[in-house]
């Protein structure tokens, strides 16, 4: 067993879950993407792994591994839901509205901003999640 499927195993362990090949698969597939795959693009890249793996089987687990807190569902109207390891610091998404591409907007000073205006009306931020849809900039 890896380094990372250790890691995975231990974080399933703290989550009450126990530890099955299709989790540590899955964790594994999220940990390594950078395109915050959907649930059909999480199957194939799980059949690389494991044949075995069914589409009942990914979205079982990545219910499970959403409510144990391990993973994020990002949720598109009129998209399919998308996920990703569960942030270590809380970010935003751009979406380019001509490729589907989803980039991550990390920024302290958005997150102050945020938090300050919050205040200002008198909430704490429980949690947040904002998604900018964009079109590239051509510069011809």
């Amino acid at each position: 067993m890896s380094a990372e499927n250790t890691d995975f195993a231990k974080a399933l362990r703290e989550a009450g879950l126990r530890v099955t090949q299709q989790r540590l698969v899955l964790l594994s597939i999220l940990m390594d993407a950078v395109d915050h795959p959907n649930a059909d693009e999480l199957l194939n890249r799980a059949r690389e792994a494991d044949d075995s793996v069914s589409l009942a089987t990914v979205y079982r687990t990545i219910s499970t591994l959403e409510e144990a807190g391990l993973i994020r569902k990002l949720s598109f109207e009129n998209e399919p839901a998308r996920y990703e390891i569960a942030p270590v610091a809380e970010h935003d998404h751009i979406v380019d509205i001509d490729t589907g591409e989803m980039i991550e907007l990390a920024s302290d000073e958005i997150n102050r901003l945020r938090a300050e205006l919050a205040m200002r009306l008198g909430y704490e931020i429980v949690s947040q999640h904002t998604l900018i849809r964009a079109r590239k900039i051509r510069r011809d």
